[in-house]
């Protein structure tokens, strides 16, 4: 655990995390998942592999550009909807929604929680802090990982982003957390993301971040996390000075 301000820590009245390559790493069953996609869709259709590139690219750029910062501007079925038009196939909508389930299928059967995580929230819960999960993307998908996970009984809220219209850093996420669990001070917020999560979560709620270090962390950033770490069973061994 690296601290990087002054701050005596004290038993929170409440945690919120983040969820995507926070609590499991997202880059490789995202990278596993588009590889299902684009397999299946080379057999069925003559496109090279570079042509599905360039073209996803495109249609994500093209979604993006439309829904801004919302919870559908990740749809997965939007952006295999626009590739397909802009390969000129029209709107294949059958295809479309295939293209999606494949997409999530290969995620969730390949996506693994990080070690320590449910030792880490299993603490919390014999403590009696209670957790608020705020994450990006739409209710369904999100959902959907936390079953798979094992994780829905692990926190009292989930906020998502297709709930408050509009993605972290946006202030609403958290002061709806806030609002929801019944706790406006000494709130940790634990993530990965240091616009989104620290500083989305310090300049809403004043809360005290915690980062979990990956490879893209920028912690040269302005909005510094007061804590970084690199382990959940680390963190789970610092909380347990805290509450003594």
């Amino acid at each position: 655990m690296i601290g990087h301000s002054k701050i005596k820590l004290i038993k929170p009245q409440s945690i919120f995390f983040d969820l995507d390559n926070t609590l499991y790493d997202y880059s490789k069953p995202h990278s596993i998942a588009e590889q299902s996609v684009k397999d299946k869709l080379i057999s069925k259709l003559s496109i090279t592999s570079d042509e599905f590139d360039r073209t996803l690219l495109d249609a994500k750029k093209d979604v993006k550009f439309n829904l801004k910062n919302t919870a559908s501007s990740h749809s997965r079925l939007l952006y295999f909807h626009r590739l397909l038009e802009l390969l000129n196939l029209n709107s294949q909508v059958i295809l479309a929604l295939d293209l999606e389930i494949t997409y999530w299928r290969n995620f969730l059967s390949s996506a693994k929680l990080f070690e320590g995580v449910k030792d880490f929230l299993d603490e919390l819960r014999v403590n009696d802090i209670p957790t608020v999960l705020i994450t990006d993307l739409t209710a369904d998908i999100q959902f959907k990982k936390i079953i798979h996970f094992g994780l829905e009984s692990y926190f009292d809220y989930v906020v998502t982003s297709e709930e408050t219209g509009l993605d972290k850093p946006d202030k609403i996420n958290f002061i709806k957390a806030s609002n929801k669990v019944g706790v406006s001070n000494n709130i940790w917020m634990i993530g990965d993301n240091t616009e989104k999560d620290i500083m989305g979560a310090k300049r809403s709620i004043n809360a005290i971040t915690f980062q979990r270090i990956n490879k893209k962390s920028d912690l040269n950033a302005k909005d510094l996390p007061d804590f970084s770490f690199t382990s959940f069973l680390q963190l789970k061994d610092y909380i347990k000075t805290i509450i003594k």
